[in-house]
């Protein structure tokens, strides 16, 4: 008696069938699965919105993105270091000591912070600065537009944030809904460094990425974002010179990478006014998440203007931002 069963080709029929079925259902998967990470990084930075309105309350008025005194060298604090006691984090925050530099406690820096790390970055560890382990971030504090400081008045642009800058924020006239307090930025972002140009007060920004590269500088293809405890920009702010996603290439060895630029890094013998383009990025498809400061998160376009994007990273520039916002 013949048993029965597949023929050769109704087998082959069948695993067609399910591979075509596989290959329908993947996409569907991996757009739930980032779906559901762009909410998870979506709600860490609400979590950070009410940290820092936490710590207004505590403190009448926001936290600087750094201390800085005229004639000093960079070791300032960040943001994301001053509201640790406000994101159920008062075990670290109680082993930093603002009278000391961040890499005096190499403990603190060394160490991960979950709210801190979006969940589609692929990259992770930790990266040595200076013979010191530093622990990254995914979230940047807008600075502005891409003034970095000015050391000789000890103040920095016109962001949200700034050095020595503890506004309230009553002080923000542009209105909360309508400027960007922090948005998503990718860890190990390459960057150029210290080209000293431009070094006169009162640039005007860029207006194209070709001429941030043009400005040169010395090449680090993992720098920016490393670091969530010092408050550098290239490491735990950003700018809004240009919009999200935007690419600014430089070539090296062969290779197209997109970097952050800094015209000098703060301390004595750099140049007095010092520039950062520190754009936010970010792995979700077509745009970021943005925090602004009325706590409230959005996602922001990749397509958003210039204009509109300089705009809400401003706090007292009375622009009104477009109809793309």
């Amino acid at each position: 008696m013949r048993r029965p069963a597949f023929t050769l080709i109704e087998l082959l029929v069948v695993i067609a069938i399910i591979a075509i079925l596989i290959g329908l259902l993947l996409p569907a998967v991996q757009k739930v699965r980032e779906a559901a990470a762009r909410m998870s990084c979506g709600n860490n930075l609400k979590q950070i919105g009410l940290a820092v309105h936490g710590y207004h309350d505590a403190h009448n008025g926001l936290p600087p993105q750094a201390t800085y005194t005229i004639g000093s060298s960079f070791s300032g604090y960040s943001v994301h270091a001053r509201i640790l006691p406000y994101i159920e984090q008062d075990n670290l925050g109680r082993l930093v000591s603002f009278a000391l530099g961040y890499a005096a406690q190499p403990d603190v820096c060394r160490t991960p912070i979950k709210l801190y790390r979006c969940p589609s970055d692929p990259k992770g560890g930790t990266r040595l600065d200076g013979g010191v382990e530093f622990a990254p971030t995914n979230y940047g504090f807008n600075i502005g537009t891409w003034l970095g400081l000015d050391q000789t008045t000890a103040r920095g642009g016109d962001g949200a944030f700034g050095y020595n800058l503890t506004q309230p924020l009553g002080a923000i006239t542009d209105g909360l809904s309508n400027t960007l307090a922090a948005a998503d930025v990718k860890s190990f972002t390459p960057a150029l460094l210290d080209g000293g140009n431009p070094a006169a007060m009162n640039v005007p920004p860029p207006a194209t990425p070709a001429e941030v590269v043009a400005y040169g500088g010395t090449f680090d293809p993992d720098y920016c974002h490393t670091q969530w405890v010092t408050g550098r920009t290239l490491q735990s702010g950003l700018t809004t010179t240009f919009p999200p996603n935007t690419v600014v290439p430089f070539v090296s060895g062969g290779r197209t990478f997109d970097v952050n630029w800094t015209s000098a890094r703060v301390g004595p013998g750099t140049p007095p006014h010092t520039y950062r383009v520190v754009l936010s990025r970010s792995y979700h498809s077509g745009g970021v998440n943005g925090l602004l400061m009325d706590g409230s998160v959005r996602f922001v376009r990749s397509s958003i203007s210039q204009a509109t994007w300089r705009a809400v990273g401003t706090r007292t520039g009375g622009e009104v931002p477009g109809n793309d916002w």
